[in-house]
């Protein structure tokens, strides 16, 4: 009897550990799990405790990993910089961005479109915000329409609500008014 139950322990153990399924193991580094998902995500920035821009997008990947932490918006990103009462002064739309925490600035790629309440749109391919500035550049083609006239050219800088703003390389026309305006 003890022997018939020492052979029954003897084939179970045999069987288990020749079992023909194959243990398959996944080894996941912090950078792999590192990334978070938001949707219809909102983020506020403010100066003083008064809230100076809005920026929402449908989906949020923030990569929180070791090197490089960032955040993307790959479905498209809208900032509104905002005036002290909360009216929209100006805002950006882009197909995508990307913000880098450490760095304190934003690159929106892809379509990118800002309007002004003073009835003025810029057109780029990518436009850089820095948060700590509060400034916007870019070194690619830009658009800048304005009632009654449209220049374009390469490279822009501005204030982050277009309140000011240069064509670093000029193209178009300009009316004689404003020429006298921005020699100033």
């Amino acid at each position: 009897m003890i022997l018939r139950i020492s052979f029954w322990f003897l084939v179970c153990g045999v069987l288990a550990c020749s079992d023909p399924i194959k243990e398959t193991r996944q080894v996941f580094t912090q950078d792999d799990v590192a990334v978070e998902v938001g949707q219809e995500v909102e983020i506020l920035y403010s100066d003083s405790a008064i809230v100076r821009v809005r920026v929402t997008g449908p989906v949020l990947h923030n990569y929180s990993g070791r090197e490089k932490p960032h955040q993307e918006f790959p479905e498209g990103i809208k900032m509104e910089f905002l005036m002290p009462d909360l009216s929209v002064r100006s805002v950006l739309t882009a197909n995508r961005a990307t913000r880098y925490q450490e760095e304190g600035r934003i690159v929106a790629k892809d379509s990118v479109v800002l309007t002004t309440i003073k009835q003025e749109k810029l057109e780029t391919e990518e436009l850089i915000w820095d948060e700590k500035t509060a400034k916007i550049r870019t070194d690619k083609f830009v658009k800048v329409t304005q009632p009654g006239e449209i220049i374009y050219g390469f490279g822009l800088e501005a204030n982050q609500d277009f309140s000011y703003w240069k064509i670093l390389v000029p193209k178009g026309k300009i009316k004689v008014e404003q020429l006298n305006e921005v020699i100033k």
